[in-house]
């Protein structure tokens, strides 16, 4: 009998930091894509670090914003001319825009967005800039066989201004903890967030300021760096909230969670959250604006209006002090599951390039 080698799929990431995008490479290169040998493609840092830990085929080479155009064009074309993949698989819009550029004829083109909004300002510095890239993401897309979103929302929005040509696969974000750990009733507030913003965290610390006002124990953590660090400490004191909110930095995500009760994430979009994902597995309250991917996580108790303070206080006080009103994940999609509907995209592919 003749054994025959496995396709290979060339996943390409331009950023090495271990945000949700690398989490979701992660995540890929343990379970593995069903029928598929998958090979890494990221510049140096910590991402191809961590993926060789797990024992990951990884090329580790120029390519990305920190890098230039010509350097990752070359780099893609040099591992595509090494492995010869029969799909070249992109994520984030840099890696997109240079593999249309630079794949020519043979592999596929498959890209999963992570991170796009209907609001045009969150994701760009101005309107004329998310026109031209819009332009831009539209003519790359010809290109592509197929395209995966990680939300409805992300789907409906890539439609909406990017209008594709063939439809967008949705597969969200797959979680392998399955059971719901039972949490006891607390008031520890966190949030897990750039200081930026999109982020509203300054609707945060005013719903929170109504909280810790009716409940003295009530405390709150903005976990993360950012450019309006010090516009939030001065609000924070303003409040006479000092000795209530913590700024401690980048922390640890698990152990945080492990020491709050309730996360809460009034962002202006999310896509399809991982931090929202670990917090309900986890066992804690959630707190979330109904905005993007959001509502196709989370039951519609843990949504509120992020610009109504009450609303959202009273929000924070029932997901930390009443435990069955916290969401949950028991019916939400595995990392197994995400990674053969990944390969059930690749097999629909075949036969499209020449």
């Amino acid at each position: 009998m003749v054994l025959t080698a496995p396709p290979t799929a060339l996943w390409v990431i331009p950023v090495s930091d271990l945000a949700g995008v690398a989490r979701h490479t992660l995540d890929v290169a343990r379970e593995g894509i069903p029928g598929w040998r998958v090979v890494f493609l990221a510049p140096p840092g910590d991402l191809p670090r961590e993926l060789k830990a797990v024992g990951a085929a990884v090329l580790e080479s120029p390519f990305g914003p920190g890098h230039g155009l010509r350097a990752s064009v070359t780099s893609l074309r040099h591992a595509v001319t090494k492995l010869r993949p029969d799909v070249v698989h992109t994520h984030l819009s840099y890696a997109d825009i240079v593999a249309a550029l630079s794949v020519g004829r043979g592999p596929r083109l498959v890209t999963t967005e992570h991170g796009i909004a209907h609001d045009d300002l969150v994701y760009h510095r101005s309107v004329a800039k998310a026109r031209v890239m819009a332009v831009v993401h539209t003519a790359r897309l010809r290109r592509f066989d197929a395209a995966i979103a990680v939300s409805r929302a992300t789907a409906e929005a890539m439609g909406q201004k990017w209008h594709p040509r063939r439809a967008v696969t949705v597969i969200h974000n797959g979680l392998d903890r399955r059971s719901t750990p039972t949490r006891s009733p607390g008031l520890r507030v966190l949030s897990l967030a750039r200081l930026a913003p999109e982020k509203r965290l300054d609707r945060l610390v005013d719903a929170f300021a109504l909280l810790a006002g009716r409940h003295p124990e009530a405390t709150l953590t903005l976990a993360g760096t950012g450019p309006l660090g010090d516009a939030l400490r001065r609000q924070v004191a303003e409040l006479d909230l000092d000795g209530r909110v913590r700024f401690p930095g980048f922390v640890d995500p698990d152990a945080a969670l492990a020491d709050h009760d309730v996360l809460a994430m009034l962002s202006v979009w999310e896509n399809c959250s991982y931090a929202l994902l670990d917090a309900a597995a986890a066992g804690l309250g959630v707190v979330a604006s109904g905005v993007g991917g959001n509502p196709e996580m989370l039951p519609g108790r843990c949504l509120v209006d992020a610009t109504d303070a009450s609303q959202v206080a009273g929000a924070l006080a029932r997901q930390g002090r009443e435990p069955s009103q916290r969401p949950g994940l028991d019916d939400w999609s595995t990392v197994a599951s995400m990674t053969q509907r990944i390969s059930d995209v690749y097999a629909a592919t075949e036969g499209t390039r020449r």
